[in-house]
């Protein structure tokens, strides 16, 4: 972990051309489309995916163990956040009471069904918490008002929030549950896409008030806008995404911030094609990596620049203290090797 660790250092400091990045597949143990992943510490990481699927390592990667969960069979669980090694939280997403969320506290043994989506025509997209008992959903407009619940028991109970305005065909993309973040103790940011969409909302008290700007990622077809969010600290952070149904076009494909999401730019460069998530690599770090259906990207200057380095189709990415895995289709994990001419 020490080379790796310097090798990060390099990535986030160095010239690009010094830096080889790669992905080393993880032992096969599922056919699953796979879209949640979430990381709790460089031994202990979650990943979710369709036919209710579940996976965990205890053990950086060595072994992960698949399961699903009884009577959740049908169901696509693209989000999951997680404590530990024994505490975890899946959220489906489906039109009306497909859209749940479970959560296990013995590492998967048994799952207990905490809240089922009670509008008809909603379809939840992203889960997020602050700290064990604190926590934010949220879903795509219903009644022309995005969905946002929150909770501060753990997810027994779910509260509706006041929540903001949609604009016509404006909506979210469960694609990577990285559309919501939660940051601090009480600020999360979402995503949007859709004609008129690509719009960052924020809030500051835990979802009871919201305010929106926009971004240049802005939707022209209801494929296109924000899939992911990630922040290095409360004023800098970045939004990737683009049109899933044009993976290979790069234009539009990425805004950052520095200024907590009240404005957003354009970078020097855009990404190699359309992403579904991204995450900075250390904890305030400069070092992003961006995966998509076409590829992967990182960049070692806050987002500023780009270099593509697989072409290998991904849905998730998220990284935790240098240890960063990526999940994909057909139940693909794969975990990031990083060299470097630093010794």
């Amino acid at each position: 972990m020490l080379f790796l660790a310097a090798a990060l250092l390099a990535f986030s400091c160095s010239d690009p051309t010094w830096i080889h990045a790669t992905w080393i597949d993880q032992t096969d143990h599922t056919t699953s489309g796979l879209r949640g992943l979430h990381a709790v510490s460089q031994s202990v990481a979650w990943a979710s995916g369709t036919s209710g699927t579940y996976l965990r390592t205890v053990d950086g990667g060595k072994h992960w163990t698949a399961a699903q969960v009884a009577g959740a069979e049908t169901l696509d669980f693209r989000d999951v956040e997680a404590f530990d090694g024994q505490t975890a939280y899946l959220l489906s997403s489906g039109p009306g009471d497909q859209s749940r969320i479970y959560k296990t506290t013995n590492g998967g043994e048994r799952w207990e069904l905490l809240f089922t989506n009670p509008d008809p025509k909603g379809f939840l997209d992203a889960i997020a918490f602050w700290d064990r008992q604190n926590g934010i959903l949220m879903g795509d407009p219903v009644d022309g008002r995005f969905a946002i619940f929150t909770t501060s028991d753990g997810g027994r109970q779910w509260t509706r929030q006041n929540a903001p305005a949609a604009l016509p065909g404006e909506g979210a993309f469960a694609a990577s549950g990285t559309c919501l973040i939660a940051f601090g103790k009480s600020q999360a940011w979402f995503g949007t896409g859709g004609p008129g969409g690509g719009r960052v909302f924020h809030t500051t008290d835990r979802g009871k008030t919201w305010t929106v700007s926009t971004t240049p990622l802005s939707g022209s077809a209801g494929s296109s806008g924000i899939y992911s969010l990630a922040f290095r600290d409360k004023l800098h952070g970045i939004a990737v995404g683009g049109d899933y149904q044009k993976p290979n076009e790069s234009k539009n494909t990425v805004a950052l911030t520095d200024d907590g999401g009240r404005t957003w730019r354009t970078p020097k460069h855009d990404l190699g094609g359309y992403r579904s998530a991204v995450a900075f690599l250390l904890p305030n770090s400069r070092a992003l990596i961006a995966v998509g259906s076409s590829g992967s990207d990182f960049s070692n200057d806050g987002g500023e620049s780009w270099h593509a380095f697989s072409s290998t189709a991904l849905n998730a990415v998220v990284s935790v203290n240098g240890q960063t895995w990526a999940a994909g289709p057909k139940g693909r994990l794969v975990k990031l090797a990083v060299s470097s001419g630093l010794r």
